[in-house]
C-alpha cells in the first residue's frame, strides 16, 4: 500500500489507529466486522457502520467479515437475514466468503463458559430476573452478593448441563460471570452470560435450550474470527471493561481489541430499532420497505441511491462525539447523485387543461427533448405536440401576485422545448372553479426562442394531452413532525401528511415505456423512481426528493 493511499484511509481516528497499528507492526493485516442481530432491517445508522467496517478493509487492503449475531431466536427471522444480506451487496459492500453466524460458535462458547466456572468465574444463579436487577445497585451504590454467587465448581458444572438438557423452565436460572459487585462499571457486576430459552432457533433448531449474552459471545467470536479492529458505536464503549476481561480470563485463539465511534442520529428520524418495529407491527407504515422508513430497503424503494448514501456517510464523518445531523445534508446528498444521472422526464401532478386556440384542429408534431442537459450521452427523445395539452395547476393564478411569473391571464410563458403561449381566456364552474385555459401559441417560437428577441420569464413543463399517460404520484415527507422525535412517544409525533398520494397525474409516455426502475427527474417537480406497486396499466412514482423551489420561497416569505 503506498504512502498516499494510507494518508487517504487516515481520515478519521479509527483510521488512523488502523494506520498505526500497520505501521507499528501490530497487525500485518487488518480484519473488521460487521455482526447485525436478525431481528429487523438495516437502517441509515447501520449504514454507516457498514460502510466504517467494509470501508476500513477496502482502504487496508484487509478484509471485512458479515456475522450474525444470533443469539435471541425468539426475535430472529430467515426474512431478515435474507433482507441484511440484500441491503449491504445494495449498499456496495462484498464479504466474499466470509459469512459467519454465532450460532457457528455455541459449542464452543459453552465450552469456554465451563471454563470460567471451573476456574471459579462463573456461577448458576438461582434469582429471578427481578431479584438480579434489584441486587445489581446503582450508579451511587454497590450491589449485593447473589446467595447462590458461592455455589461449589461441580454443583455450577451439574446445573449448567441439566440448564441445556433443557430440564429447567424459561426464566428458572441463569449463568453469571463472577466479577464485582462493587464495581463502579454495572456491566461489571456479574453480567448474566447464559439465560434458559426454550425456542426454535432459525439455523440449530431445537438444539439448544441455552442461548449466550451478547456481551459474551460478541469478544470471543471476534478472537475465533481473528478480527483485529472490534469496531462499535458508543453506547458500548462501557462494556469494553467486560469485553476485555472474557479475553483475558479465557483460552481465546487472538486478541481483538474494541473501538467505539458515534452513532449516527438525524433530525426527523428515529433509528430505534424498537420503534422500527412498532412502526410496522402497530400498521403506522406499510411495512419495513416504506418508503417512509428510514430503512435501507425504505430508502431503496423511495430511491435513494446507494451512493448518495455512501457520500454522505463519508462527510458526516466518524467522530466520538454524539451529534445529530440534519436531514436536509441526507437529501443534499441524494439530489446531488440523481442531478448527475437521472434522465430527465415530463410529468403534471395536478393537471390543468390548456387548449391552444389557434392550433389547428387534428394536427400534431413532434418535437426533440434532450434527456439529460449536462450530459449528451444519455441522447434525446421525441415528444408530441397539439392543440391540447397539461400543465401544472400551480403554474396558473388568475390574480397572481408581483413576482409570480408563470401562466395568468395576457401572460406569455414558455412552453419547454416546445413555443411561447398566451393566457387569453380562463373557464370556470359555477363554483368558480378553473376548469381549462384558452391560450393561443406564436408558431415562430417553435423551440423556445422569439426571433424578434423578446423575453419571457418563466419556462413551464407540460404533456400532451392525447398521449399522456395516467399515474398515481406518492409524495413522501418527513415521517415525523418534529424535528427531535421522541422514542418514548413516536405515535403521538407522526406527521399527517408523510405520504400524501396524487391520483390522476398525467406524464409523459416515455415513463410507460421505461421500466427498469431508474431514477428520473421530473422536471420541476424532483426525482422520482417506480414503485413495486407499478404495472404497465397503473403506474405508480414515489418521490425520491424535491427540487429547490425559487417561487414557493418567495410566496412562504412574502417578498
Amino acid at each position: 500500500m503506498t504512502d498516499e493511499s494510507t494518508a487517504e484511509a487516515g481520515r478519521d481516528f479509527i483510521r488512523d489507529i488502523v494506520a498505526a497499528d500497520l505501521a507499528s507492526g501490530k497487525h500485518k493485516s487488518i480484519v473488521t466486522r460487521f455482526p447485525p442481530e436478525p431481528n429487523g432491517y438495516l437502517h441509515l445508522g447501520h449504514a454507516k457502520s457498514i460502510c466504517l467496517n467494509f470501508g476500513i478493509a477496502d482502504d487496508f487492503g484487509g478484509r471485512c467479515h458479515l456475522r450474525f449475531d444470533d443469539t435471541n431466536p425468539t426475535k430472529e427471522e430467515q426474512e431478515y437475514i435474507d433482507a441484511i444480506q440484500r441491503d449491504v451487496r445494495w449498499l456496495g459492500f462484498n464479504w466474499g466468503t466470509h459469512l459467519y453466524y454465532t450460532s457457528d460458535y455455541f459449542e464452543q462458547l459453552y465450552a469456554w463458559a465451563q471454563h470460567l466456572i471451573r476456574a471459579g468465574k462463573a456461577y448458576v444463579d438461582d434469582q429471578t430476573q427481578e431479584e438480579i436487577r434489584q441486587a445489581r445497585g446503582t450508579l451511587t451504590e454497590p450491589g449485593r452478593h447473589s446467595p447462590f454467587r458461592d455455589r461449589p465448581v461441580d454443583e455450577n458444572l451439574d446445573l449448567f448441563a441439566r440448564m441445556r438438557a433443557g430440564e429447567f423452565p424459561n426464566g428458572a436460572r441463569v449463568l453469571r460471570a463472577k466479577i464485582d459487585m462493587a464495581s463502579g462499571n454495572i456491566n461489571l457486576r456479574d453480567p448474566v452470560l447464559y439465560r434458559i430459552l426454550h425456542a426454535h432457533h432459525p439455523r440449530t433448531g431445537n438444539t439448544w435450550n441455552i442461548y449466550p449474552s451478547y456481551d459474551f459471545a460478541h469478544g470471543q467470536s471476534d478472537s475465533i474470527e481473528h478480527i483485529t479492529h472490534s469496531v462499535c458505536t458508543l453506547e458500548f464503549e462501557d462494556h469494553r471493561p467486560l469485553y476485555d476481561w472474557f479475553l483475558d480470563n479465557l483460552p481465546v485463539p487472538s486478541r481483538p481489541h474494541q473501538y467505539e465511534f458515534a452513532r449516527l442520529n438525524v433530525t426527523y428520524t428515529l433509528l430505534s430499532k424498537r420503534v422500527l418495529t412498532e412502526l410496522v407491527r402497530g400498521g403506522h407504515v406499510a411495512g419495513w420497505d416504506d418508503p417512509r422508513m428510514p430503512t435501507l430497503a425504505g430508502l431503496q424503494r423511495r430511491g435513494v441511491p446507494a451512493e448518495a448514501l455512501r457520500e454522505f456517510i463519508k462527510r458526516i464523518g466518524v467522530a466520538k462525539a454524539n451529534s445529530t445531523v440534519d436531514v436536509g445534508m441526507f437529501d443534499f446528498a441524494v439530489r446531488e447523485a440523481l442531478n448527475r444521472n437521472a434522465p430527465r422526464r415530463m410529468a403534471v401532478l395536478r393537471p390543468l387543461k390548456v387548449v391552444i386556440e389557434n392550433y389547428p384542429e387534428g394536427q400534431s408534431e413532434e418535437l426533440e427533448a434532450v434527456n439529460h442537459p449536462d450530459d449528451p450521452s444519455q441522447g434525446t427523445r421525441w415528444m408530441r405536440f397539439g392543440r391540447e395539452i397539461y400543465i401544472e395547476q400551480e403554474d396558473f393564478m388568475e390574480n397572481p401576485p408581483k413576482k409570480f411569473f408563470r401562466l395568468s391571464p395576457g401572460k406569455e410563458v414558455r412552453l419547454r422545448y416546445a413555443y411561447f403561449i398566451t393566457c387569453r381566456d380562463v373557464v370556470k364552474n359555477s363554483a368558480g372553479e378553473v376548469l381549462e385555459l384558452r391560450c393561443t401559441y406564436d408558431p415562430a417560437t417553435k423551440g423556445g426562442n422569439a426571433p424578434d428577441g423578446r423575453k419571457v420569464k418563466a419556462t413551464m413543463h407540460w404533456v400532451n394531452a392525447a398521449d399522456a399517460v395516467p399515474a398515481e404520484i406518492r409524495l413522501y415527507g418527513h415521517l415525523f413532525d418534529t424535528e427531535q422525535p421522541d422514542a418514548a412517544n413516536f405515535v403521538s409525533q407522526l406527521n399527517p401528511q408523510s405520504l400524501q398520494t396524487l391520483s390522476g397525474c398525467m406524464v409523459e409516455p416515455a415513463l410507460a415505456r421505461e421500466d427498469d426502475g431508474g431514477s428520473v427527474q421530473f422536471e420541476r417537480q424532483g426525482y422520482f423512481c417506480r414503485d413495486k406497486d407499478s404495472s404497465p396499466g397503473s403506474l405508480v412514482f414515489n418521490r425520491t426528493v424535491g427540487l429547490r423551489d425559487t417561487w414557493a420561497k418567495v410566496a412562504a416569505t412574502g417578498s
